[in-house]
């Protein structure tokens, strides 16, 4: 094997003018497989960051209310004109075993009960719509990490005190320490003390959400003890589809997962992951075609030395092995040339980007575009190879 790549050496030293083209060509292929995929994922973590930090893995509700049909006799021809039941604001029956069933699953890392339904906030001549949320700060930090979105104020939901969104108190005039009035209907008001103000980054949710202790908001929702939603974090976020079925399957409850919620954002993740492996795909046989026409030409242009190796004793299998070693040279020093050209094109991005995102270079991203180059030019040397291998020594002498 020495011998071949002493042989494979030579040859890439003779032909050095075709050889860096192909060099530049691989390391270029690379740089691109490794820069758009690191982009493509760093924009996919980034989009499902933002999309986590304002909802639960999955939300457990009550079932809907659907109307029970008397059946008919048998023989009976059956008209049924029926108005879909009215969905009234109502409680997870035995909430508190259903918290704990779910908290003791495996792969779940957060259970927090929640109240929420509609109220009025009004201050002076201003009215808005709001949505109370009524929460176990310790618990729900643990699903959404609310602390980290405070801009003003402190983050407080006892002893009367609330948080309200940065748009819902820009439109009331509000500020920390003003006093908000919240009316959920049939004489149940409250007036709460602004201890902080929170943004999103969601205009809806910033413009309507006001959250309150767990106590106060099943006080002015008239559900005394009661929860209406259950979230639940769990490790594997993408597999927040199969923990919602589980749930589903032993409380009976709506268990509804981040994925379904978000049934677009996955359709585009889905279609940018897609069209990365398009992209790496045809790098991958644009820097296969390339290292076949360099060794092609090369076989062609050596012709009369490869039939002089030949009449000295060289086999058909070393002579085989002689371009399959250059076309892996070609690919392995080609593609790492270009993971360090993409790894340059990435800490670039991160220092004169538009700062929405950073990128990071995932561990097996670089090994696996060098090794993907690698193959690609082991394997477009096989024809050449081939051809170089079949080559009739005597014929291969008068060659001019």
């Amino acid at each position: 094997m020495w011998i071949e790549a002493t042989i494979a050496m030579r040859f890439l030293r003779q032909g050095r003018a075709q050889s860096l083209l192909i060099l530049c060509g691989i390391a270029v292929g690379v740089a691109v497989i490794v820069f758009v995929t690191a982009l493509i994922s760093g924009l996919q973590q980034n989009l499902i960051e933002r999309t986590l930090g304002t909802q639960a893995h999955v939300r457990v509700e009550a079932p809907r209310e659907v109307n029970l049909l008397a059946p008919a006799q048998p023989g009976t021809l059956q008209l049924v004109l029926e108005d879909p039941r009215p969905q009234a604001l109502r409680p997870i029956d035995n909430w508190l075993q259903v918290r704990d069933v779910i908290g003791r699953l495996p792969g779940v890392t957060a259970v927090s009960p929640v109240v929420s339904g509609p109220a009025f906030g009004r201050r002076g001549d201003a009215t808005e719509s709001v949505a109370l949320v009524g929460i176990d700060l310790a618990r729900y930090l643990r699903v959404i990490p609310l602390h980290e979105n405070m801009v003003e104020g402190r983050l407080d939901v006892g002893s009367g005190n609330g948080v309200v969104g940065r748009k819902l108190a820009e439109d009331l005039g509000l500020r920390t320490g003003g006093k908000l009035r919240l009316d959920a209907g049939n004489g149940r008001e409250a007036v709460i003390n602004v201890a902080g103000i929170f943004e999103l980054g969601v205009r809806e949710l910033d413009a309507r959400y006001v959250y309150l202790d767990l106590k106060q908001a099943q006080s002015l929702l008239a559900l005394p003890g009661g929860a209406t939603v259950i979230d639940v974090t769990v490790e594997d976020v993408f597999a927040a589809d199969r923990m919602a079925a589980r749930i589903n399957g032993l409380t009976g409850l709506k268990a509804e997962s981040w994925m379904q919620t978000n049934a677009q954002l996955m359709n585009a993740l889905a279609s940018q992951s897609m069209s990365t492996r398009m992209i790496s795909f045809f790098v991958a046989i644009s820097v296969a075609l390339g290292i076949a026409s360099v060794l092609a030409v090369s076989v062609a242009q050596r012709t009369r030395e490869i039939g002089i190796l030949r009449a000295m004793g060289t086999r058909r299998r070393q002579m085989l092995q002689v371009f399959l070693v250059q076309g892996a040279v070609l690919g392995l020093a080609g593609s790492a040339i270009g993971a360090l050209a993409g790894w340059g094109l990435a800490a670039a991005f991160n220092t004169f980007g538009p700062k929405l995102f950073t990128i990071d270079l995932p561990p097996i991203l670089v090994p696996a575009a060098m090794a993907l180059a690698t193959l690609a030019g082991t394997g477009a040397a096989l024809v050449p190879a081939w051809r170089a291998s079949r080559l009739d020594p005597v014929e291969a002498i008068r060659h001019a």
